[in-house]
């Protein structure tokens, strides 16, 4: 059912409850004026319809209340669902990110021979897997040498004196590249810090 029939039906339902209610009310008040002609005691029959009048609008508020927690429930189901669609496929990005780092080595070694056509070949693979990896969401988190160490986006795996002054607290090597799929960071890049 798409959201505008749902919330048409959601409508004419509340639309039917508040015609009901206003029946109901109304019926009240036409007792109301007949019991006043039966009785001499107008007074306490006006009471008692005051408080039929209450406990009607009482009941409209528990109504619109439900009603109001319905919607937000609906909206914060939606949300969760949205999430869940843009990490659906998060298992199986981590489960090949070993087969990238594979090929990034791989390529690294090729890149050593004088076989250019191999070189080529596997570039080209490489960068197809790496396609379609990014075209699913997965995309690498961006850290060089020399930059800030973060705590909350690197994960360090070790500290080596600063090479020079300048890296120190700083990123001196880069041992496992990280990466995020959508905004969520589902693996942290490994890096060598400078002390």
């Amino acid at each position: 059912m798409t959201k505008k029939a749902n919330d048409k039906d959601q409508n004419s339902v509340k639309d039917q409850v508040e015609e009901n209610i206003d029946k109901a009310i109304e019926e009240v008040e036409n007792e109301k004026a007949e019991k006043a002609e039966d009785n001499d005691n107008a007074e306490e029959e006006i009471s008692e319809t005051d408080k039929l009048k209450e406990e009607v609008q009482k009941e409209k508020d528990k109504f619109l209340r439900l009603f109001a927690e319905f919607e937000n429930f609906k909206k914060r189901t939606s949300k969760e669902r949205l999430e869940l669609f843009k990490t659906a496929n998060q298992d199986v990005m981590i489960a090949m990110l070993p087969v990238l780092d594979d090929f990034d080595r791989a390529l690294i070694e090729i890149k050593k021979t004088e076989d250019k056509n191999l070189l080529k070949g596997v570039e080209l693979i490489h960068t197809k897997f790496s396609e379609t990896l990014k075209n699913k969401g997965l995309e690498p988190v961006e850290v060089n040498k020399g930059d800030v160490f973060d705590a909350d986006i690197h994960e360090a795996i070790t500290q080596i004196p600063a090479p020079s002054d300048d890296l120190k607290g700083k990123i001196v090597d880069v041992v496992e590249q990280g990466y995020k799929l959508g905004e969520r960071i589902i693996r942290y890049p490994k890096v060598v810090t400078g002390k």
